[in-house]
C-alpha cells in the first residue's frame, strides 16, 4: 500500500513555507506525530539542520515533530521505524547522490511501499519517478545512477513553466527539452505545475491542485489533464 503526496514545490509564490499543503499534510499524517524529514537536496547549500528547523516550523503547525535524518547514526533503522517521511525540495542530483551513498534507495523504497505516509516537494519528487534525468536542476555532483525509487510509473517534472508569449528570452523552453528527453526514453512526463500535486493511494494516482498538468508521452503530442484526472494508466 503506497500513500504518498508528490507536490510540485513546497512554497507557492506570497506563501509561507508548507501552508497551501497543510490540511492535506494533516490527513496524510494522521497517524504520526513525528516526522523523519531527509534534508539532503539543501536548496542554496542550506546546511542540514537549518532546513529540518524549516521544516519543522510548518509541521508544528499541524501538531507534528519533524526530525533529521542526518541526526541518526543509523539512517536504514531510522527509516525503518519512521512513521511519516518527507523528503524536501533543492538539488536533485545532490539528492539522489547522497542516497545512493549512504545505501538507502533499496529501503526507502520498500519502506514506502510498505504503506508508509511520504511527502515530497520538488527534489522530493523527482525521487518518485523512474528516473530523475526531468529534473530542472544542474548535474553539480555525479550519482552513481539517475534510477530513482521508482514509486510512480513515470517521470515527474516539478515547477513546470508554459512558454511566456513574447518573451525575448532565446533558451529552449521546459516543453523542448521535455520532448528532447523523449527522443531517447520511452517513459512519460507529467508536469506539474506550482500548487500542484498527485495523491497516490495504492496504485490510484490522481491530480490535485487548481491547476491543469501536462503530459508527455513517446511519439505523441502533448495534452493537458484537469485537476482530479486519474493517472494512474499512464505508462
Amino acid at each position: 500500500m503506497k500513500n504518498l503526496i508528490v507536490a510540485s514545490t513546497s512554497t507557492l509564490h506570497g506563501g509561507n513555507y508548507l501552508d497551501y499543503l497543510l490540511p492535506e499534510l494533516k490527513e496524510l499524517f494522521e497517524n504520526t506525530e513525528e516526522i523523519i524529514f531527509i534534508p539532503f537536496a539543501r536548496p542554496g547549500g542550506i546546511s542540514h539542520e537549518s532546513y529540518t528547523s524549516k521544516a519543522a516550523e510548518a509541521f508544528v503547525k499541524i501538531g507534528k515533530k519533524v526530525k533529521g535524518l542526518h541526526e541518526f547514526d543509523h539512517p536504514i533503522e531510522a527509516l525503518k521505524s519512521a512513521k511519516g517521511i518527507f523528503t524536501g525540495g533543492g538539488n536533485t542530483f545532490v539528492l539522489l547522490n547522497k542516497l545512493y551513498k549512504l545505501g538507502l534507495i533499496e529501503s526507502l523504497r520498500e519502506i514506502i511501499n510498505s504503506g508508509v505516509p511520504y511527502l515530497g516537494t520538488s527534489a522530493g519528487s523527482n525521487i518518485c519517478g523512474l528516473t530523475i534525468n526531468t529534473t530542472n536542476d544542474m548535474p553539480i555532483v555525479y550519482p552513481p545512477s539517475f534510477k530513482a525509487l521508482g514509486l510512480l510509473p513515470f517521470n515527474i517534472n516539478p515547477h513546470y513553466l508554459d512558454p511566456i508569449p513574447n518573451s525575448t528570452h532565446m533558451g529552449e523552453t521546459r516543453e523542448t527539452r521535455i520532448k528532447e528527453f523523449l527522443v531517447f526514453n520511452t517513459q512519460p512526463v507529467v508536469g506539474l505545475r506550482e500548487g500542484s500535486w498527485l495523491r497516490v493511494i495504492n496504485d490510484n494516482i490522481q491530480l490535485k491542485g487548481k491547476l491543469k498538468a501536462r503530459i508527455f508521452q513517446f511519439e505523441k503530442e502533448p495534452y493537458e489533464v484537469a485537476t482530479n484526472t486519474d493517472l494512474s494508466n499512464l505508462k
